[in-house]
């Protein structure tokens, strides 16, 4: 499974406990992040954005082991600017890891911006999702490695909203994860972020109250069907 993600601490506040469950199953788990998070509005003790951008891709290691990630990767694409940024440039960096990792699954935002409506997740959610269709086609990125078409496309969803932040207009979901065997994880990996310690403290009672469950609306995959609910990514898929 390939996660892709806009900035550190996305990994386990919005994907944790789907990428948990799939390392608890055995599913080697990819995660790239486009960028180290130096737009932040919490900073910790950095006095520079170069500095911020340094302690969030530690942070970001540490979060991916709590969470048995077998791979993460941090590009360098600017914080907060992805919607200015060359769309096909990214999207080939995207189907390039893709026909080189093979993933079954791709996880990532939704374009409503997830929870926080944040113009990166938005962009990310494009971005994957052209990449998704791309890498399984031959006239696309002909130099980035033979084909492969990934099985399914999910991007992220919500049962609630954040209050005091614009709401967004979430996908229905099709799949609702049970995470409470890995929620505890989920928690522990979002503390590896220290520097975003205010985050957690405005999200706690939140995850309190709903972090037991993920959703998600799957966005693609073979075939022409009607749409279905379940509770696990993988579903159907052999081994």
């Amino acid at each position: 499974m390939m996660c892709v993600i806009a900035h550190p601490d996305d990994e386990c506040f919005a994907f944790g406990g789907a990428l948990g469950l799939a390392a608890d199953l055995g599913v080697e788990t990819y995660v790239v992040c486009l960028t180290d998070g130096q737009a932040a509005t919490h900073r910790g003790d950095a006095v520079s954005g170069e500095e911020l951008g340094s302690i969030r891709r530690k942070e970001f290691a540490a979060s991916c082991s709590v969470l048995g990630v077998a791979h993460h990767e941090l590009l360098d694409h600017p914080d907060a600017e992805l919607e200015f940024a060359d769309f096909s440039v990214i999207a080939g960096r995207l189907v390039k890891r893709m026909r080189r990792f093979k993933p079954d699954v791709v996880i990532t935002f939704g374009a409503d911006g997830g929870l926080n409506t944040h113009n990166d997740h938005t962009m990310v959610s494009a971005l994957t999702t052209a990449a998704f269709h791309w890498a399984g086609r031959v006239k696309r990125y002909p130099t980035m490695g033979p084909v492969f078409q990934p099985k399914r496309l999910f991007h992220a969803t919500t049962n609630f909203f954040i209050p005091g932040r614009p709401v967004p207009l979430p996908l229905p979901w099709t799949v609702k994860l049970d995470i409470r065997a890995v929620q505890e994880r989920k928690a522990k990996a979002f503390r590896m972020h220290v520097s975003q310690g205010p985050v957690m403290e405005t999200t706690r009672k939140l995850f309190e109250q709903y972090g037991n469950e993920e959703f998600y609306a799957l966005m693609a995959e073979a075939g022409t069907k009607p749409a279905r609910l379940s509770d696990d990514l993988f579903e159907g898929l052999s081994e």
